[in-house]
């Protein structure tokens, strides 16, 4: 006979007891993980300043309370991600501006006009630096023919961080035409760049659409320790084209409808990463170094990307490296033509 009393159920084998503990340790920890979020989005965006620290102490002491009431039953686990849930859904109400108290080398925005193959780039920035801080005269407009585009040009800025840089794509019209793209952050007067801010809602995106002796020269003339390196990009005429439209369809978008940067999504690599794949046919875009952008010029190597001479990358990237010849050609009219001369490629 069976010796166990009849109504009690079996004990539940021991795989089934080890794969419950475990479920119910990242329940919790993807719990705790979206709180700790909750509680950094109301500590960093709350609009009202004087209102963060005592809307964030009360939403934690609720969750604290709850958690030692219900003392971590399915009512706790409900009630945390419904507090969640409540946050994001605030702060998706947040919404960006085209108006705010911008830092003057940020203060308008690019838009361009066409005109079948008439370019017209209106607030392209093109400043007189003195120092980093220190410009004047940024702003104009200037005209293109869009049936000149010639080439596309890939800038990668490094400043020491083995796994972040900064790319710019530059577009050639002509001989000796160029039109420089850098996405980047809007910052406002008093704001400086964080890691922690940019993922939640603290910057809005700009296009910073400028020549060459602007964009590129800043990084290599006025900023401290940073490298950059220029590669031509394998490209015929028609993908360089509609490469071009590409950042311009974007920016035009930007001009009505603000975006927020973001570090993961809305950043230097990843807003364009879509659009610019389907424009080049690229049916696997996506790459963990959109993110970790540090070794970008090495995927767009691996990939074809860019014209190499038959280099191995390594010497490649040393001969791409622009800062001396960028230094020496400083405020020359030939700028974009001498930061070129004997590079791969060019």
């Amino acid at each position: 006979m069976n010796d166990v009393p009849v109504g009690r159920p079996l004990p539940s084998p021991t795989w089934w007891r080890v794969l419950r503990a475990i479920a119910i340790t990242l329940v919790w920890l993807i719990l705790a993980l979206l709180t700790l979020w909750a509680v950094a989005a109301l500590y960093v965006d709350f609009r009202i300043p004087a209102l963060r620290i005592p809307v964030t102490v009360i939403y934690v002491a609720g969750i604290l309370t709850i958690l030692v009431k219900l003392k971590g039953s399915r009512w706790a686990a409900a009630v945390c991600l419904a507090g969640f849930c409540g946050v994001l859904a605030w702060w998706l109400t947040l919404k960006p501006s085209n108006e705010g108290n911008w830092q003057p080398d940020t203060d308008r925005t690019a838009w361009v006009e066409m005109d079948g193959d008439r370019v017209t780039i209106h607030n392209l920035r093109n400043c007189d630096y003195r120092t980093e801080t220190d410009y004047t005269n940024c702003w104009g407009d200037q005209t293109f023919d869009l049936s000149q585009i010639r080439v596309a040009d890939f800038f990668l800025t490094n400043w020491g961080i083995p796994f972040a840089s900064h790319p710019i794509v530059s577009f050639q019209f002509g001989d000796n035409e160029h039109v420089a793209f850098s996405i980047e952050v809007r910052y406002k007067v008093g704001q400086a760049y964080s890691t922690v801010l940019g993922l939640f809602r603290q910057y809005e995106l700009i296009f910073i659409t400028a020549d060459e002796r602007d964009v590129i020269r800043l990084r290599t003339n006025y900023r401290k320790d940073e490298e950059v390196y220029m590669y031509r990009i394998q490209a015929q005429p028609e993908l360089v084209r509609a490469l071009f439209l590409t950042y311009v369809a974007y920016l035009n978008n930007l001009k009505d409808h603000p975006e927020w940067y973001n570090q993961l999504t809305k950043n230097c690599t990843t807003t364009l990463d879509r659009q610019l794949a389907a424009a080049a046919n690229n049916q696997n875009p996506w790459n963990y170094q959109l993110i970790l952008n540090g070794t970008l010029d090495r995927l767009l190597y691996d990939r074809g990307r860019l014209v190499t001479g038959g280099l191995p990358f390594p010497e490649l990237k040393q001969r791409e490296h622009i800062n001396a010849a960028a230094r020496a050609a400083d405020r020359s009219p030939e700028f974009s033509a001498l930061i070129r001369a004997g590079r791969v490629g060019f």
